[in-house]
Order: structure tokens, then sequence, then C-alpha cells
């Protein structure tokens, strides 16, 4: 496939990174900045053209007339979308996928539908960030809360303490903990190594459990794993940025919410935009403030400044005040992994949530869903089964005569109205939504080939 990523920023390299990786991919990479396109075709192997992202011409010699998708990706929203136009009026690109931050165009779909401007899906990057925050406020506890099926299933990520029901016990006695709830755990992570999960696994205090089950069974499960923690009713949060303000808005009518902001002018403007948060003109890092505004009652407290260093000084001051859980904003994710080995709770990577709604407009097969996990490695997705018990590798047959690639589980079915929960014997039927788990998201194009491959070829 053949894919020209215009913007050679954070969110491109890591999406250039990501694409660049799989055998079926060539990618080719525009920026106006040779010295940036240097020092990335140094790392990865790629094709890059230097030039302004929406003129004709770079978009010529970057080979967007044979491309197949086109994932504009620059600073601003507009060159994106003129991209986006310029490639589909003069080269017809199939698939064009753009990068718009401002909430004056993302809260009006009518611009990106009936043809109303050529760009076939956009995505918002503070916009996943946000509610993947919001997530993890609503589910104190989690890693990673991550929507299936129109939210219906989820794949929860949780740190297994040893005050938990199962701790020290093995998979099986989940159905004899809560018989009436259908959970599936398909990934443990133990010091880092990966631990293929069955009955007789043993979890044991900090494992990382990955484990899928229905919306509503999500906190009984939890309960297994670890102590039952109480709501976060009061919430700090450093930046008055995009997602700061998003955060704020859409916390605050439920959460004792402050907003920290160093510019004046900007929080004024945060003040003037939201109703029931109390924002604050000063530094985010300065003890005496935090102490002033009782930190240490604080439930969460989330950095999220455009200055990485200062998020996570100011997230560390906040947990050794008494904070009950920091969560920090970093833009490069390698730092996410140094971060929570320390004091703080968990590390935001941008790029890790926003290449999972990007790859799910790259993937072959009928793929509705994609989330990035593990910085990257690890990969949770949903796809749709098509064709007959004759004509495919996967209609038709229980779930342990599929030949998966090493690893590789699937955790769930959605079937109609229906959720279950996959066993060997479960049998896969045309249009069913499968949830897969791969380990290693290497193994990528093997699933594509299991699920788009025809036995009549």
């Amino acid at each position: 496939m053949k894919i020209v990523i215009l913007g050679a920023g954070q969110v491109g390299r890591s999406v250039a990174y990501q694409l660049s990786r799989e055998e079926a991919n060539e990618v080719t990479v525009v920026d106006s900045d040779e010295d940036v396109l240097r020092d990335l075709q140094d790392r990865i192997d790629i094709r890059t053209v230097a030039g302004h992202a929406s003129w004709p011409t770079t978009l010529e010699a970057a080979g967007v007339n044979e491309a197949d998708i086109l994932i504009a990706l620059t600073s601003s929203d507009e060159v994106n979308m003129l991209a986006c136009e310029v490639a589909y009026t003069l080269f017809r690109t199939p698939t064009k996928i753009a990068r718009i931050r401002a909430p004056e165009y993302t809260e009006r779909p009518d611009l990106f539908t009936n043809g109303a401007l050529s760009v076939d899906h956009f995505i918002s990057p503070e916009r996943l960030v946000t509610e993947h925050i919001q997530r993890l406020i609503d589910f104190p506890g989690t890693l990673q809360v991550l929507d299936f099926a129109d939210g219906r299933v989820q794949l929860v990520a949780v740190r297994a303490r040893r005050d938990g029901k199962l701790v020290g016990r093995c998979l099986r006695e989940i159905r004899e903990h809560i018989p009436s709830t259908e959970a599936r755990v398909v990934a443990i992570y133990r010091h880092g190594q990966g631990v293929r999960p069955d009955g007789d696994t043993v979890i044991e205090d900090g494992d990382e459990v990955f484990f899928l089950a229905g919306a509503q069974y999500i906190r009984h499960v939890m309960t297994e794993m670890r102590r039952d923690e109480a709501p976060s009713r009061r919430i700090v949060i450093a930046g008055a940025g995009n997602i700061g303000l998003r955060l704020a808005r859409a916390v605050e009518k439920t959460s004792q919410v402050k907003l920290i902001e160093r510019d004046a002018s900007r929080a004024r403007q945060a003040s003037e935009l939201l109703e029931n948060t109390i924002v604050l003109h000063g530094d985010a890092a300065d003890e005496e403030l935090l102490i002033e505004e009782n930190i240490d009652s604080t439930d969460v407290f989330v950095a999220l400044t455009n200055r990485e260093e200062a998020n996570i000084l100011s997230a560390m001051l906040a947990k050794r005040l008494g904070a009950r859980k920091a969560m920090v904003l970093v833009n490069k994710p390698s730092y996410a992994e140094l971060i929570e080995s320390g004091s703080i709770d968990l590390a935001i990577s941008p790029q890790t949530i926003t290449i999972g709604s990007l790859l799910e407009h790259v993937r072959k097969a009928d793929v509705v869903k994609v989330h990035s996990l593990r910085r990257g490695a690890a990969e949770a997705l949903e796809t749709i089964v098509h064709g007959t018990q004759h004509s495919s590798f996967v209609v038709g047959r229980k779930v342990e005569d599929i030949k998966l690639p090493e690893g590789a589980i699937i955790g769930a079915l959605v079937r109609g109205d229906e959720v279950l929960m996959c066993h060997h014997d479960t049998v896969v039927q045309e249009n069913d939504h499968v949830i897969l788990f791969l380990p290693d998201r290497r193994h990528v194009d093997a699933i594509e080939r299991l699920f788009m491959g025809s036995l009549t070829r």
C-alpha cells in the first residue's frame, strides 16, 4: 500500500515509524524542514520530499497521484484540509485523512459529509487524548480503557495488587467468584515480559493484566484484580491548552476541578469558557501554590502543558505532596516507561493514542477499530468476518482450529446484539465482529491475510 504522510512532527514521525514497519507499505513523508526529514530517513526506511504540504507540485513529487492513502498531519488544520482537496481534485486519491484540531471545524460534522470537503476521515488528537484521560478518571485503578463494538465491549488494562480477590489464584476461578459475569483475560505482562494466559495461569501481585468484558461488567472484574478505589471527585489540571480545557469541560459537571495556567491571558480566557472550574493563574510546579490549594486532598493531578519537563516535575511534586494519583502528558513515548517506574502513576502519549484511529483506515481487512498498546508493540483490533465456510479461513470454524499467528488471541465476538466471550470451541460465523489481541504487532500482515484470504483462490 502506498501511503503519503504530510508533516513530520511528533505525530507524523510516529505514524511513519509504525506504518513503515509493516511489510506491505511504501511510506513517503513530506515536510518543509529538510533537516527533520534527513534525520527521519536515517532512522527508518522511508522516502522523503521537502516542500509545502498543500502545493500541487509537492504532492505530485511525493507520488500522491499513485498513493492509496494521504494522511495530512501538519500543525495547520487549513493546510491539511486544503491538501486533501488538492489531492482529490487533481489526483483522485482514494482515501484522504486529515488531522483537525480546532473544535470550530470538528463540531460541524456537515463539513465532512455529503462531499462537502474532500476529507474522508478526520482525527483530532486533542479529542482522543481527552476521552482517554476521562476514562482513566471514570475507572480509577485502570491503565487503559478501550472501546470496541460501539462501547459494548471494553478492553481494560489494570495493575494487579495483592488485595485483589484473584491475586495468587488461577484465572479459571474468575467464573467462580463472579459467575454472572462474562470476561476473558487476553494478556498478562509480568516484569515487562508477556505471559500467555490460560485457565491455570496464576495472577501475581504487580502483573499488568488485559481483560475483555461487556461494558457493564468492567467494575466487577476489576475487583478481582485489585481493591476497588473510590471515585475521583477532586481533580487538578495543569495547563489550559486545548486538552486541558476539553478535559475540564468534560469533568467539571461531576467533579470539583481546579485548572492551573501560568499564562495570564490564557487563564483569563479559560475562566470565561468554563462554568464550574476554578481557574488559577500560576505555576503548577510552585510548591506553595499546590499546598495552598490542598493538593494533599486531590484524587487526580493531570499535567497537560506543552512543556514535557514541566509536566513531569509538577506531577512528581504533586505526588510527593499527597495527590492520590498523578498523570502526565509526554510527547516522547520512550519517556513513558521511565516515568511510570518512578512516582508518577501514568504517562499519556498522544502519539500512541492517535495511531489507532489512523490504523483503522489503513488496515486491509474490514477493520472497525484499532488500539495501539504497550508503546506500539502490541495491538488490539475489531474486524468483521466475511465469506462462507467454503470460502473463508475463519467462518464456520472453532476458535481452536483457526491458525492464528503466535501469541494472537481471539477474545470476544459480537454477533448482532449479543456479546460472546470466546472459548476454544466457539464457532465464528459470517458477519461476526471479532475482537483480537496481538502481543506482537508484526503479525498484523498475517491477521489481514487470514481474515481477507479466500480458500477458493
